[in-house]
């Protein structure tokens, strides 16, 4: 090797290990080694965080557009996420730019309640649909509006401790065309975090296995008051 000093034996096993650990951590998002292009996904997750656990959490009092005495959002909208039939793109290549508009982002302020979850959603997630930031929002307001929300795990007066296949039920049969199938749970501790709902790109509900399979293990879960 010129101009430097000779690789050792330890070094190359040491690099080696290094390579296969990176391709590993990509197969792992992405199974099948695709890369990540802009409009190339399978179906779409729309995610509902409840509010009130985020607002509970260290990070929570930091967000003051969510998490003010006088705000009490219930389930709000994390985002719209293309994702393939295992594992997602993120972070794609786009001609649209990276920051997202105030004037584009306030009229989400009452599913979506701040502009730093909004451009990290589109930068994350939105680059990956091939749509403009104008259509990314406005399909992932479409999306919100197709779900009924159960009245009774959305009041959020007080709290609620139910399994997680009792939530999913709940919105299975507020939801015709759901199913099981196509729905989970994520939580942090035992507490709820967030609802993900699979939808295929006309937004119609759909199976989504790995999803689906990606639930909280908890056997009780529960949704915080939102006040």
């Amino acid at each position: 090797m010129q101009g430097g000093r000779p690789m050792t034996k330890r070094f190359i096993a040491f690099l080696f290990l290094a390579v296969f650990a990176s391709t590993a951590s990509a197969q792992e998002r992405r199974p099948d080694n695709r890369q990540d292009h802009a409009g190339q996904f399978d179906f779409y997750v729309l995610s509902l965080s409840w509010s009130p656990t985020f607002c509970a959490s260290q990070d929570g009092p930091k967000n003051g557009q969510q998490c003010s005495t006088d705000k009490d959002f219930r389930f709000i909208v994390h985002g719209l996420w293309p994702q393939y039939e295992k594992g997602y793109p993120d972070f794609c290549e786009t001609k649209e730019p990276g920051r997202v508009p105030q004037s584009l982002g306030e009229p989400l302020f009452d599913i979506m309640p701040s502009m730093g979850l909004i451009g990290h959603q589109w930068r994350k997630h939105g680059s990956c649909t091939g749509l403009s930031q104008r259509d990314y929002f406005g399909k992932l307001r479409e999306a919100f509006s197709r779900i009924k929300l159960p009245a009774d795990l959305s009041c959020g007066d007080t709290a609620l401790t139910l399994s997680a296949d009792q939530i999913e039920e709940k919105f299975v049969a507020a939801n015709p065309g759901m199913s099981r199938r196509g729905i989970s749970t994520s939580c942090e501790g035992r507490k709820l975090e967030e609802v993900r709902i699979c939808l295929g790109k006309d937004l119609q509900f759909r199976d989504c296995a790995e999803v689906d399979r990606d639930g909280c293990r908890a056997s009780q879960v529960t949704l915080p008051p939102a006040r």
